[in-house]
């Protein structure tokens, strides 16, 4: 039972289609009774079992292709965390009252990820159907039409090896896609070049599994008198089309910044700007302004999460007293709101976007409050060190959900 009154493992247990739950490595977890029943196997025989070893490639068909494609289905939906739905599959079984001797059969599956609560694939659910009744085209009483039969199997079994092959395709059309996507977020967000002695650490990860990259963004730009502009935003949207808007607005930025008299103005020209791209509307951007002579931090949000001041004092401060909507979601030309904050040399300032704290069925206050513990752990730290720190501790063990935008400087 849980919080719901439902009992989940009854209704597991009762599901009308065969199902299994393997573990990312391909181990039973567990067989409800009609996968037990369809693949003539007992519970004692699978569970802890390695699938594939519980269900070998028949050593008699050469042509047999099951075992590498269902375990290419089921390693892809593990990886990353989507679901797939296989084409037709022969995948002949052994008898177990007669080793040696392979039934054929053909299935169709459908192989969907189970998350745990920071995102993770622990699970994957197994279902399947056989269909080599189907596909042989028996009628009720059992009998085969033979020349019926044999033209329907080819039909069918071609024209699902013909998805299968269009599928794989459409695959690799995906991992090209993500690859120029990652290459083109890697060549408009370079390291930052030295910062006349101050000293920052960037870093990016993309999104595990899905071409979720390039919404991401970040930007620094040196200003006369020991001056620094500092930038980080999110697009909305994924893939080459948010790469595209992400490289306006981040160039827009970058030289806004340069003859603005603050960040709020920064952002005045940047939603100006930004009613003229498509796909810029929602951006969410945090902008700020330090001043080494001054020891001050001059700062703007629109829509942005609030950057963290980490003091020498082991406190930490986010900075929220200047936050106003996303671009193109106020009226214009209204004027931004601009706070700033002093600091004490040795504090740390952090800027990030939403994936390093934000989580499913979670308030964000949980999220920054993650974020603030572990910057109190890591106190003192050099930025490279931090930031390491920082993604060790709050991005989950296999791979972010979201992509990942993250700065630390020394102050």
């Amino acid at each position: 039972m849980n919080g719901s009154g439902i009992d989940y493992e009854a209704v597991f247990r009762r599901l009308p289609a065969p199902v299994a739950l393997l573990t990312p490595d391909l181990v039973y977890a567990d067989a409800n009774p009609v996968y037990l029943s369809t693949t003539g196997r007992t519970r004692d025989e699978l569970i802890g079992s390695y699938l594939f070893d519980a269900f070998p490639e028949n050593p008699g068909d050469p042509g047999a292709n099951g075992v590498r494609n269902l375990g290419a289905s089921l390693r892809r939906v593990a990886a990353t965390g989507e679901r797939d739905s296989m084409a037709l599959q022969r995948y002949d079984v052994e008898d177990p009252a007669r080793p040696g001797v392979w039934e054929e059969r053909y299935w169709s599956a459908v192989n969907t990820p189970v998350f745990d609560a920071d995102g993770r694939v622990v699970l994957v659910l197994h279902r399947v159907e056989e269909v080599t009744e189907l596909i042989r085209a028996r009628g009720r009483n059992g009998t085969v039409d033979g020349e019926r039969a044999q033209v329907l199997e080819a039909e069918l079994y071609s024209r699902a090896r013909e998805l299968q092959e269009v599928n794989e395709q459409l695959r690799q059309a995906h991992d090209r896609e993500h690859e120029v996507a990652l290459s083109l977020q890697a060549a408009m967000l370079p390291a930052p070049a030295p910062l006349g002695g101050h000293r920052a650490a960037v870093r990016y990860r993309p999104a595990t599994g899905a071409l979720n990259v390039c919404g991401d963004w970040y930007d620094l730009a040196e200003l006369p008198g020991d001056r620094l502009a500092v930038a980080v935003g999110d697009v909305v949207g994924h893939g080459l089309a948010a790469a595209g808007v992400m490289g306006q607005l981040r160039s827009a930025l970058s030289a806004a910044s340069r003859v603005a008299e603050g960040p709020a103005s920064a952002l005045d020209v940047l939603g100006l700007y930004a009613r003229f791209v498509d796909g810029a509307e929602s951006t969410t951007v945090f902008s700020t302004v330090i001043d080494w002579a001054d020891h001050t931090l001059a700062y703007s949000s629109a829509g942005h999460l609030p950057a963290a001041l980490l003091g020498t004092d082991a406190t930490v401060t986010f900075l929220d007293r200047a936050t106003d909507p996303p671009l193109g979601a106020r009226p214009e030309p209204v004027a931004r709101p601009q706070a700033s904050i002093a600091f004490t040399e040795g504090a740390s300032l952090v800027l990030y976007t939403d994936g390093l704290v934000e989580r499913r069925d979670e308030d964000i206050d949980t999220g920054l409050q993650r974020l603030a513990d572990s910057l109190v752990r890591h106190q003192g730290a050099d930025p490279e060190s931090l930031a390491d720190a920082v993604l060790a501790d709050l991005l989950p063990s296999g791979g972010a959900t979201d992509d990942t935008a993250l700065i630390v400087i020394a102050l």
